[in-house]
């Protein structure tokens, strides 16, 4: 017989295998389980607040049926006793009485006697059937009387050491033990008196079967457990349905506010009667009327803004184009001019040149209130896009005494962007840089991972003060009214970097302290679509010394706007990166 291979699986294995596989299939089924009831019991209020009654009243009823079958079977283990009691003195005087004839225990009539005693105390016939034993013993007199029981069972195993001693020192004692006499096994109340005669004691004892009190104590029992439960399901229904009336009007309330939220502005609520659901009914559909009748007029004011701005910078190109032709000619003739005439061609011309930048920033933003810009998306390597902007704005920074660093990999950073927004986002954050730099170095870096790609410029400048870097990307915002502009900014600048940025579903962000500079941080996702959880690089940075805690030590609040209305960035100078929250 040849051995199987070692790689053969063997039958044990094949269970063990299956039997864990099985344990998993079930483990799953019942993680599934658990999970679909943990959300049950977080989404609805109905279910928590009748799972609580049904639980409460469980305990509480249960708590009521307890102590009334205790007290039941207290009650009727206290008739039995009280009535056996009685039937014992009584059957004990009797006794007495008879065996007082005898002064000696040997007597021949004695025997007779007490099997006489025996029947007439069972009921007067041996083979009475009611189930009650009557026994007369004489343990000091042993060999010479001999016990007698009526019916004639072996009462013995009933009737403890204990109890035994008790009588026979001449006290009235009971018991209840559980045995078998001649039938099956029953519960027994056994009592116990001391019979005294004239030549000595005897016992006399009753055996009390007590099944039909443990069937009257099982039915009270089933009766008080029964309407327990009935009472149970009936107040978990009542709450259900209380719970119902109540738990309707706001899921109707939380539907018809869904709908509003999602630009349905006509939803209402039905009101039915005049009750506090039906006030709350009628008030939510005078707050969605208020809401409807604000969001309509406010509407109808940004379109008429949105139009009277696009109808303005669209006029105000033909008079332009007039005045710059004329402008052109006269500042190329201005060498021929006296000095202050040539100087007056010289401002003309580069006032004209903001002018048109801010009619075209005008347009852009217009299109952007008009929901009408369009993100021309594209494979494209930032590297080569960064190079461009240092090298177009490399006048300017001569002329500021500012020197621009780069901080690029050397590989190809791609993404899927629109290369003309984000060139201009770059033009804008690095002008500012410069325009505000104090003749220190800006730094531009770029760096990815594998779901986006961020672009912070540095500068060391006169930075933001406290709350300022929530103004920054506010239309027509200056930090310092009083500066003047080295590069004939129009003040849209940042607003419409932010908008491309939110375009493209990314963050553009702001940091600053007072004397420490500023930093901004673009980041946006490497596919286009993708949503951002974090950013490659850090928007605080490596050489931020904070206020209350030095470097690298502390936290900071900056605040930018994001994705949504605006970005929280929240974590430690020194630390790799920080949590955000996006609304």
């Amino acid at each position: 017989m040849t051995s199987p291979p070692p790689d053969s699986p063997t039958p044990a294995s094949r269970w063990l295998r299956a039997a864990w596989a099985l344990w998993r299939a079930l483990a799953a089924h019942a993680a599934g389980l658990a999970g679909g009831l943990h959300r049950t019991w977080r989404r609805s209020l109905q279910v928590r607040v009748v799972t609580i009654t049904l639980v409460a009243s469980s305990l509480l009823v249960g708590g009521f049926a307890y102590l009334i079958a205790d007290k039941i079977t207290g009650i009727l283990l206290e008739n039995a006793e009280t009535d056996v009691l009685a039937r014992l003195r009584n059957g004990s005087e009797y006794a007495s009485k008879q065996f007082n004839l005898y002064s000696q225990p040997q007597e021949a009539q004695l025997q007779d006697t007490i099997d006489g005693t025996v029947n007439y105390l069972a009921g007067g016939d041996p083979a009475q059937t009611s189930g009650v034993v009557v026994a007369i013993t004489a343990d000091n007199f042993t060999g010479t009387i001999q016990p007698r029981t009526s019916p004639d069972v072996q009462v013995r195993p009933l009737i403890g050491s204990d109890l035994r001693a008790t009588v026979a020192a001449g006290s009235i004692a009971h018991q209840i033990r559980t045995g078998t006499l001649g039938g099956e096994r029953t519960k027994y109340l056994v009592y116990g008196s001391p019979v005294p005669t004239r030549f000595g004691q005897v016992e006399l004892y009753y055996l009390v079967p007590l099944a039909r009190q443990d069937a009257t104590a099982a039915d009270a029992r089933a009766t008080v457990v029964a309407t327990g439960v009935a009472l149970v399901l009936l107040l978990g229904l009542l709450a259900a349905l209380v719970t119902r009336l109540v738990v309707t009007p706001v899921r109707v309330a939380a539907r018809t506010a869904q709908r509003l939220s999602a630009g349905l502005l006509d939803q209402r609520m039905v009101v039915n009667g005049e009750d506090d659901l039906a006030l709350l009914a009628a008030s939510f559909n005078q707050m969605a009327t208020n809401l409807q009748r604000q969001i309509l007029r406010l509407e109808e004011m940004s379109r008429l803004q949105r139009r009277f701005t696009s109808d303005v910078s669209h006029e105000l190109r033909t008079p332009l184009t007039t005045v710059r032709m004329a402008a052109d000619l006269i500042f190329a003739e201005r060498d021929e001019f006296d000095p202050a005439v040539a100087r007056s061609a010289e401002l003309l011309q580069a006032e004209l040149d903001r002018f048109e930048e801010l009619l075209t920033d005008l347009l852009e933003i217009s299109r952007f209130d008009a929901g009408f810009a369009v993100l021309d998306s594209e494979p494209t390597d930032l590297v080569p896009v960064v190079h461009r902007v240092a090298e177009r704005l490399s006048g300017l920074a001569e002329r500021a005494g500012v020197a621009i660093e780069l901080d690029l990999p050397d590989t190809p950073v791609i993404a899927e962007v629109d290369p003309r927004r984000v060139e201009r986002v770059l033009r804008n954050l690095v002008g500012n840089a410069v325009e505000h730099g104090e003749a220190k170095p800006v730094r531009i870096t770029l760096g990815m991972d594998q779901s986006a790609v961020a672009i912070t410029v540095r500068d060391h400048g006169v930075g933001l003060k406290p709350g300022e870097e929530k103004l920054v990307f506010n239309r027509f915002w200056r930090a310092d009214p009083s500066r003047a502009r080295q590069t004939g900014g129009t003040g849209l600048g940042l607003s419409i970097s932010l908008e491309d940025a939110r375009l493209h579903g990314g963050w553009l962000e702001a940091w600053g302290a007072p004397g420490q500079g500023a930093q901004f941080r673009l980041t946006l996702p490497a596919r286009s679509g993708d949503r951002l959880t974090t950013s490659p690089l850090r928007l605080v940075p490596a050489d931020a010394a904070l206020p209350f805690g030095g470097p690298r030590d502390g936290g900071l609040l900056a605040i930018g706007p994001g994705s949504g209305a605006g970005t929280l960035a929240i974590g430690p100078a020194g630390g790799a990166d920080r949590a955000e929250v996006t609304s």
